[in-house]
């Protein structure tokens, strides 16, 4: 019997038996493609319509039907499975399609086969002519898959690293860079390996490409730390990133930083999306971040399916994360905590303070609200039709600084800060995975878990934060008994945006009566 391989990874390629087949349809490739990428049928009315969405309905399933044909003269044998209203690749012809190789791969922590395998991003070039939602559902994939490589090739270069294999950890930072050019974190990857593997020159020659990068981009001249790998001398060290650790917990391996020490620790969690290396990145950031260490030592983490955390397929629910923040506790030899949960992430700080109360000495809520949408009892939500557009409009401007003028209006004429914020989305999540956190969210309701809280509690929210409401920090704070409401001005939803300082005022005078 003959063997099938789809290559999607560049523009599409069928192989039979290992020989290329030309197949001169375009739409045909188009076909073959997501019928191998459903694994399983689909509906001759939705494929149809993908490939000819401007054409009536039975106009488009006459030409599906001489295509079916075409395809399978050109291929030499039946290929599909098909009844009167569906098709398939038929379950009796084996089928390879790189794509699921690739996936497959960064499941079982492959990852240095599934970077082989990723030879340039999906259906890369490739365009069947006037089938614009064909060419929007190839771009939500291929975001998901150029995410996965950026978390794969990320940890790739610090296993290499650690394995002091430098030249192997040069070439996976080198696929970083050309992915991300103005990322920092990742110059600063490449510069180091290539220092630790005895090439001086090629880490200056780097070190000066991105200088030049970052001033005809952004404006702006390289950090203090990027500038030390080159000239220690000339600019001192300002600080280190913590190392990234990991931890499994239940089907998934999680990454996670402690930074500092204290009499208690403080874990952070940012909101809907993280990454606990490219938070170091932007100069605000990581000033919050480092005030905190002089407060207890800094817990972060990155939840199951975000960031430098293995990708899942479904989206990290409150119940879940909430065992997450246990795991990651336990992994850091945590005995008493406070739990530091802003926007999205609040819910999930809420569920383990209620379970754990033992185990945490206090619950700071920033930005957070109790439900994911309005209801006739919560108005201090959007609806779920306003969410759905808004989240919608979030993930088409996924690549982009999206959402940032909402998330942070003092930064958002910021070039540096607007990089940094695209950079860190990209690396963090892909169109598709963040959509299914999105939906989580919106879903989300603990408020009847407020009542439940017995440990300190401090909700800080900012008077005219555009993302969430005050009005929801209030009925937060309403709902939980002899907590503290601290009203701040400003509108910026970040905590570590515009004025950080009565922030972290409130933060300290809260450290200090719960230690």
């Amino acid at each position: 019997m003959t063997v099938f391989s789809l290559g999607t990874f560049g523009f599409p390629e069928v192989h039979a038996d290992g020989r290329p087949i030309k197949l001169a349809l375009r739409k045909g490739l188009a076909l073959l493609v997501y019928l191998a990428e459903a694994r399983g049928a689909v509906a001759r009315d939705v494929m149809a319509t993908l490939l000819w969405p401007e054409t009536p309905r039975e106009t488009g399933l006459a030409r599906l039907r001489r295509l079916l044909h075409r395809i399978e003269l050109t291929l030499g044998q039946p290929v599909f499975e098909t009844d009167r209203t569906s098709l398939r690749w038929s379950p009796e012809v084996e089928l390879t399609l790189d794509t699921h190789l690739f996936e497959s791969d960064c499941d079982r922590g492959d990852f240095e086969e599934a970077c082989r395998i990723y030879r340039g991003d999906f259906l890369a070039g490739f365009s069947p002519e006037d089938s614009a939602e064909f060419d929007d559902w190839a771009f939500f994939r291929r975001e998901a898959l150029r995410g996965r490589l950026v978390h794969a090739l990320e940890r790739l270069v610090q296993d290499k690293a650690t394995a002091g294999d430098h030249f192997a950890a040069t070439a996976y930072a080198g696929r970083l860079v050309e992915l991300d050019p103005l990322s920092e974190v990742y110059g600063r990857h490449l510069i180091r390996s290539l220092l630790l593997s005895g090439d001086r020159s090629g880490a200056e020659r780097h070190h000066a490409a991105l200088a030049q990068r970052l001033r005809d981009e952004l404006g702006v001249a390289p950090e203090a730390e990027t500038e030390a790998l080159i000239s220690p001398a000339a600019a001192p060290l300002r600080y280190a990133i913590p190392a990234t650790r990991y931890v499994k917990g239940s089907g998934a391996h999680l990454a996670y930083q402690t930074y500092g020490r204290g009499p208690l620790d403080i874990l952070v969690m940012p909101g809907f999306v993280s990454h606990v290396e490219r938070a170091w990145e932007h100069p605000a950031s990581r000033a919050f971040l480092t005030s905190l260490t002089k407060l207890g030592r800094l817990i972060v983490f990155d939840r199951r399916g975000i960031g430098l955390s293995d990708r899942v397929g479904a989206a990290p629910g409150i119940d879940v994360t909430a065992e997450d923040i246990g795991t990651v506790l336990h992994a850091a030899d945590s005995r008493r905590v406070v739990l530091f949960g802003a926007s999205e992430c609040g819910p999930a700080c809420i569920k383990f303070a209620v379970d754990e109360p033992r185990r945490v000495a206090g619950l700071i809520l920033f930005g957070a609200l109790a439900k994911g949408c309005w209801s006739q009892d919560y108005p201090h939500a959007l609806r779920a039709g306003q969410y759905d557009a808004w989240s919608k409009q979030l993930v088409a401007q996924w690549g982009g600084p999206a959402g940032i003028e909402a998330f942070a209006p003092s930064l958002a004429g910021d070039p540096q800060a607007r990089a940094w914020w695209a950079g860190l989305l990209r690396a963090a999540s892909s169109p598709g995975g963040i959509s299914a956190v999105l939906e989580a969210f919106r879903d989300a309701d603990v408020r009847h878990l407020l009542p439940r809280i017995v440990v300190p509690t401090l909700v800080l929210h900012r008077r005219g934060d555009q993302a969430v409401r005050i009005a929801a920090g209030r009925d937060v704070a309403s709902r939980i008994k002899g907590a503290e409401f601290v009203e701040l001005d400003g509108s910026d939803h970040w905590f570590f945006a515009g004025d950080q300082q009565p922030v972290l005022e409130a933060i300290k005078g809260f450290m200090k009566r719960v230690s």
